[in-house]
């Protein structure tokens, strides 16, 4: 395999890892606050939004990614009267996809970390006369936080990782090209290639949150 060849295969290659790290951000930065959202929902004194709440995380959680994102891209617009209205643009339709089902994982470890703050730090909070609303921002909340990181972390990486599912709704996304060089060259490079892509943004990704894991310790 010649050196210009390799060169010709990672050109189109990185433009579809920039289609996944797009995704991955778009996904990271919307789908983290609404996962806590729906943690203050589960925990809510407000019944029937904590019991939502709770349906939501399980349905999302017991049934496969792939299986969402095919309702949303393929289902959705076949549905009667209101189908027409949900066609949406492929990568529109699957980052609405990752963003529902991560926003549910990271609304379980979110309840994980919050579970994992010590009871005496409520009533700390009591003995200094701070309201519901002041212990949880100041205090209970960064422990939260803090507890949670490393699971975010490692759900973050499992995120690159999974948006190789795009491939499966026709968005043009690393392992397409990958896939599309493998069948026109019959060569098995291009899938060594994107392992050693996706393998770079992983470790990338895990070093950026070790580097925050250790900054929130020394804190």
């Amino acid at each position: 395999m010649s050196f210009d060849y390799i060169v010709s295969l990672i050109k189109p290659m990185l433009q579809g890892a920039e289609m996944t790290i797009i995704l991955f951000f778009i996904a990271i930065i919307i789908s983290i606050p609404l996962g806590f959202l729906l943690t203050v929902a589960v925990n809510s004194s407000f019944k029937l939004l904590s019991l939502a709440a709770k349906a939501y995380i399980y349905i999302v959680r017991g049934t496969p990614l792939l299986l969402q994102l095919l309702i949303i891209c393929f289902g959705l617009p076949m549905l009667p009267v209101i189908g027409p209205y949900l066609v949406l643009d492929r990568f529109v339709a699957a980052s609405i996809g990752f963003i529902i089902n991560y926003a549910a994982y990271f609304a379980e470890i979110f309840r994980g970390g919050l579970l994992g703050v010590d009871s005496g730090q409520y009533e700390a909070a009591q003995v200094l006369g701070l309201n519901k609303w002041q212990t949880m921002r100041k205090i209970i909340m960064p422990q939260m936080f803090r507890i949670a990181l490393p699971a975010v972390a490692n759900e973050s990486v499992t995120l690159i990782k999974d948006t190789a599912l795009l491939y499966a709704v026709a968005v043009p996304e690393l392992l397409h090209f990958a896939q599309t060089a493998v069948n026109r060259d019959f060569t098995i490079l291009p899938f060594f290639l994107a392992a050693l892509i996706y393998l770079l943004m992983t470790v990338m990704i895990s070093l950026i949150f070790n580097m925050l894991e250790k900054r929130i310790r020394f804190e």
